[in-house]
């Protein structure tokens, strides 16, 4: 059951068919035949043995119906088979008509309300309406009515309570949550609207406190990387101060280089971090951008067959950039970029002679500001940001050594 108001619903019809069924239970013990038509069928025999038979005079059938109006204390019309009225005692009732529509008999409205009409043996019609002093009482319907209302509430309380039970503790862990206790998660109950929307907030607890924690080491990471290329640029000024040599100045435009791009590569961390989804896609050839980057990198070069896939153009050539980078500072030229179709992804490698990466270091190396120990290049986002930005376009990016060829880096995108 995926739907709340379909719970709602069939409970109310349920409680409602327990009541149509227990009230209704006294008529369907016969074994033969519609109760109700046998009721008209039989109270007919019992009429045409009280009254004469249909070639009697007008007034011995009118002094029997008479006499039997008497004793039920009703309302009676005799009408022949053509529906014409032989006899009548106490107010006018409605004609049977149209007879042939009914067998037996069944209920007749007319202008004094509604009645009986019983087809009897010899095709005369007994029409007959209780007086109003024998129809249920006021008392006795609303007795009826508030019977059918205690059961539909009996039947649906342990529903409405488990509904709102459940809605309680959902409520309870959106306020832990924004007391700031960003672990908390609420229990998932059943498959419906309210069991999705506490699976939508633990996702969206999680995603919380994963950006936080990302945001809470990404600056302390990032206060500790600025202060490097900041206290050699004060060095590096001080020293052009006092001794005006132009090698100071160099060394300044250096590490002023590397704190730019620190910046900016912090900045994208962040930014991928927050959006989670791509901005502006558009068609783009991997193979295209691969030629354009190996062209900026010196003994470096691109190879293979144009595949389109659909992304941001800035950001696949910033992860081409940020692997082909990392060969040059890393590893040995020459480079190689492959790009090949596989299937229905795309397959991104740079290849270069370095000597690989340890078997246990291969996953370590895309943490954020993550270095090798025999490594002090780089501020150790680049190959971060590879990772983000390829599960950004819905691949990934490992490192995949060959036969050969250890030092490889394998890019996964979808077509």
């Amino acid at each position: 059951m995926r739907r709340l108001f379909h719970k709602i619903y069939l409970t109310i019809i349920a409680s409602l068919f327990m009541v149509a069924l227990v009230a209704g239970a006294g008529w369907h013990f016969g074994p033969n035949g519609s109760p109700a038509n046998q009721a008209f069928e039989l109270a007919g025999k019992l009429a045409s043995a009280a009254l004469p038979p249909a070639d009697s005079a007008v007034e011995v059938q009118q002094d029997s119906v008479r006499q039997l109006a008497e004793r039920l204390d009703a309302d009676l019309a005799l009408f022949d088979e053509a529906g014409i009225q032989v006899a009548a005692a106490g107010n006018p009732v409605p004609s049977p008509g149209p007879w042939r529509s009914h067998e037996k008999g069944g209920w007749v409205r007319g202008a004094g309300g509604p009645a009986w009409s019983l087809l009897l043996p010899d095709r005369r019609w007994l029409v007959v309406r209780p007086l109003a002093r024998h129809r249920p009482s006021a008392f006795g319907l609303i007795l009826f009515l508030g019977s059918i209302a205690l059961l539909v509430a009996l039947c649906a309380y342990p529903f409405v309570r488990g509904l709102t039970r459940r809605l309680e503790r959902l409520q309870a862990g959106v306020e832990t949550l924004g007391a700031g206790n960003l672990s908390s998660r609420v229990k998932v109950e059943g498959r419906d609207e309210v069991a999705r929307l506490a699976a939508s907030f633990n996702q969206a607890a999680a995603r919380i406190e994963n950006l936080v924690g990302a945001h809470r080491l990404l600056l302390a990471n990032a206060s500790h990387e600025l202060r490097t290329p900041l206290s050699r640029i004060r060095m590096g000024i001080e020293l052009y101060r006092e001794t005006g040599d132009p090698r100071h100045k160099t060394d300044l435009e250096r590490d002023i280089a590397e704190l730019d791009l620190l910046i900016d590569e912090i900045l994208l961390a962040s930014r991928l971090e927050t959006v989670g989804a791509l901005q502006r896609p558009e068609e783009v050839d991997l193979l295209a951008l691969a030629a354009e980057e190996a062209a900026r990198t010196d003994d470096c070069a691109a190879e293979g067959e144009p595949v389109i896939i659909r992304g941001e153009a800035y950001l696949l050539r910033r992860l081409i950039r940020n692997l082909l980078e990392n060969a040059s500072r890393h590893g040995k030229p020459p480079i190689r970029v492959e790009v090949r179709r596989q299937g229905a992804s795309a397959i991104l490698e740079v290849v270069d002679q370095g000597q690989g990466i340890a078997e246990a270091e291969r996953e370590g190396i895309f943490l954020p500001f993550h270095r090798l120990k025999s490594d002090a290049k780089g501020t150790g986002l680049g190959l971060s940001l590879v990772r983000q930005i390829a599960r950004l376009h819905g691949g990934d990016a490992v490192v995949a050594p060959r036969p050969g060829e250890p030092s490889c880096f394998k890019v996964t995108l979808p077509v």
